[in-house]
């Protein structure tokens, strides 16, 4: 296993990551897209989630792929992304088929940031123009660090934003995940500033710093639903609805590697997966294969976003490469 040509989510071929941010307010969206639809599934272990259109991707549910994903800030406010998102596909033809109407489907999950010093003071939602906006940017290299729905992300003691990684498997097939690290537990060792994502780093992605010698929890003292890591775990491999969910449940263990404590009360931990389907379905190994992998980069993405988070004005909390680097 080896990182794909980007070390990113989109080495998934087909795949597309778009950012849109508003500097004053602190907050902003990410969104997934496809080359076409994608099959999908999701799995929630923390204990404050806030989500839109999850219970789609049930097994069973007759809707089994999505047109596209959402990651916000916001808050509750940030689930009206979606919308943006929603229209902006509604007219490009985009969408699932209901007679002669097309309906995007764009499962949503948001994140805590109203404590990242930005502007709340808005009267008219300014979601639905973000989602629109990140759907626009839509691209094969999109940024990491304090953009998109990590934009005012806070990890633990320090600031969290996006991040992403991503794995060639022996058999050619590609695994790539996407986070906005925004938990209640930290992402590294608070004595010498190295991630306990290090046993997985590939090539100094976070810094090269090495293993913590030993683990501890840090947390920022979040109040109830006020944290959260939101994700997205990728596959160019077949996949349907069940193994789909299977693959988002396993992907789990990787937030428990990179964060600690991670899946607590006062987080919404919550993994999407999606697949292209351009390579064949994998049997029951070839599954366990493809959680590991998905695991493993997921840990990677998110100590990748708090390495790569970028200090701003009225910031509550320092950058790692402050006090680090």
């Amino acid at each position: 296993m080896r990182p794909g040509q980007r070390n990113l989510i989109t080495d998934v071929p087909g795949l597309r990551v778009g950012h849109a941010q508003d500097a004053e307010l602190k907050s902003g969206v990410t969104v997934l897209l496809g080359e076409g639809r994608l099959a999908a599934g999701v799995h929630v272990m923390g204990g404050a989630p806030g989500t839109r259109e999850t219970d789609l991707l049930a097994p069973g549910t007759l809707v089994g792929e999505v047109d596209a994903l959402v990651l916000s800030g916001g808050s509750a406010y940030g689930l009206a992304s979606a919308d943006g998102v929603a229209l902006g596909l509604r007219q490009r033809g985009r969408g699932f088929a209901v007679r002669d109407r097309r309906i995007p489907i764009v499962p949503a999950a948001i994140l805590y940031d109203l404590d990242a010093g930005g502007d709340p003071g808005w009267i008219d939602t300014p979601y639905p123009a973000l989602g629109r906006a990140a759907l626009d940017a839509a691209c094969g290299a999109p940024e990491l660090g304090s953009v998109g729905a990590g934009t005012g992300a806070l990890a633990g003691t320090l600031k969290g934003g996006i991040g992403s990684a991503s794995a060639v498997l022996d058999d050619g097939t590609t695994v790539g995940a996407l986070a906005a690290a925004n938990p209640m537990g930290g992402c590294v060792c608070p004595r010498t500033g190295r991630f306990w994502a290090a046993p997985f780093e590939e090539a100094a992605e976070f810094g090269g710093r090495g293993v913590p010698e030993r683990a501890c929890a840090v947390t920022k003292g979040s109040a109830p639903g006020t944290a959260t890591t939101l994700a997205i775990v990728a596959t160019d491999a077949a996949l349907d609805a069940a193994t789909a969910t299977r693959l988002a449940t396993v992907a789990h263990d990787g937030m428990a590697r990179a964060i600690l404590p991670a899946h607590t009360p006062f987080d919404g931990d919550l993994v999407f997966a999606v697949s292209t389907g351009a390579r064949p379905a994998p049997d029951p190994a070839g599954l366990a294969a493809l959680g590991h992998a998905a695991a493993t980069c997921l840990a990677r993405s998110i100590a990748r976003a708090v390495f790569l988070a970028a200090p701003a004005r009225n910031d509550p909390l320092p950058c790692w490469r402050t006090l680090w680097e």
